[in-house]
């Protein structure tokens, strides 16, 4: 049997009559970039989260970039972020020319630590520390209670990072809807996604919308007349219509992801591997399933692939220690708990769409992995 991460043509196949019309109403229209229906689509995900605006753009990536020149952080300037996620978050960071530094995670829910952010504020830097971007990481939300609390204190911007958590609510609030901006990416494989790049900014401020939609535009509000240095980070309407339809059914798909979650936390509670980790303040929608094995990741990630299941390690490798990063400084040892999930964490397919036979299938590889590793290294703790 072969089990992937995430189907879409099987996600796709109910809905396909609504998409293709979707579709066919922009080529009819020709309204490609910024259309109607990003207006629309803007509206709707506003609504859904219940934000004051929503501004349609490239993808997840520039989201977080325009968040930051919408904010005003500039060359040189220091933004605080995990050690450990996506690299997109500290790239967003660098791309416009400031500086990312890197903070430790929380061990249970690898969010990141208010301790360790509280740490970095304390000390003395040669550059300005303007913001801070926690990451809402597997899709459950960081501690914004203590994020909000230091960026009053030390008069940092917020930005979260909701790429893996659109839908997520922290204390009843949907996630990036809490600081400043909220950055979202609607990359296919997300729990919502589009049909290619595509990602948006949630934001509470009148005037943070207003400059982010002349930013995305190539800096003109009129057009050919240039207010600002701006990028061309626009969003695709076809990208738009998809996502509009794809959200009327987020809300099912994501209980679909917490029930197949709890079916697997049901059958795999007695094997001596740590499952995800529910923060009280926080609902989690299971972006991604992780498992974090004692030791090493290595013997039941190749165990569970040689069987058919995609399982895969989200990140292998931390920000601080990535060559494109060097330059910052950091090294081997300076965040242990990111490093240690890298070496320790593993996903197991958490597709809505999963039948009870895989369900059933990823389980007893899961037990059947366990006990293969667990007689090949009794001595040093592993499975």
């Amino acid at each position: 049997m072969k089990i992937s991460a995430l189907d879409l043509k099987k996600q796709i196949a109910p809905i396909r009559r609504e998409l293709d019309l979707a579709i066919k109403g922009v080529i009819d229209d020709t309204g490609f970039i910024l259309g109607p229906g990003v207006g629309k689509f803007e509206k709707d995900i506003a609504k859904y989260c219940a934000a004051k605006y929503a501004v349609g753009v490239s993808n997840g990536t520039d989201a977080l970039s325009l968040s930051l020149l919408a904010l005003g952080i500039k060359s040189g300037e220091g933004v605080i972020c995990p050690a450990f996620t996506y690299y997109a978050t500290a790239g967003a960071i660098a791309a416009i020319g400031a500086r990312p530094v890197f903070a430790d995670i929380d061990k249970e829910t690898y969010n990141i630590s208010i301790e360790s952010v509280e740490k970095i504020l304390l000390k003395q830097h040669k550059f300005k520390l303007k913001a801070v971007i926690p990451v809402h990481l597997y899709g459950q939300c960081a501690d914004m209670s203590g994020i909000l609390r230091l960026a009053r204190k030390y008069k940092l911007r917020v930005i979260e990072d909701a790429a893996q958590s659109f839908g997520a609510e922290y204390r009843g609030k949907k996630a990036g809807t809490l600081g400043d901006c909220g950055a979202v990416s609607f990359y296919p494989a997300k729990n919502l996604g589009a049909f290619g790049d595509a990602g948006a900014v949630l934001t509470n401020n009148r005037a943070v919308n207003e400059k982010l939609r002349i930013l995305r535009n190539q800096g003109n509000k009129n057009q050919y007349f240039h207010s600002l240095l701006g990028r061309n980070n626009r969003m695709d309407t076809f990208q738009a219509v998809v996502l509009g339809v794809k959200l009327k059914y987020l809300d099912a798909w994501n209980k679909q992801r917490q029930e197949v979650a709890g079916y697997f936390n049901k059958h795999l509670s007695y094997l001596a591997v740590k499952l995800p980790f529910t923060a009280p303040y926080s609902t989690h929608i299971y972006h991604q399933y992780v498992l974090r094995v004692p030791g090493s990741n290595k013997g039941l990630l190749g165990y569970l692939r040689a069987k058919g299941i995609d399982s895969r390690v989200f990140y292998p490798l931390p920000l601080h220690l990535q060559k494109c990063f060097k330059y910052l400084g950091y090294k081997k040892g300076d965040f242990p708990e990111a490093e240690k999930a890298s070496r320790q964490t593993l996903t197991l397919p958490i597709d809505p769409n999963l039948t009870g036979e895989e369900k059933d299938y990823i389980i007893q590889q899961v037990r059947d992995g366990s006990q293969v590793k667990a007689k090949l290294s009794p001595k040093r703790g592993h499975l």
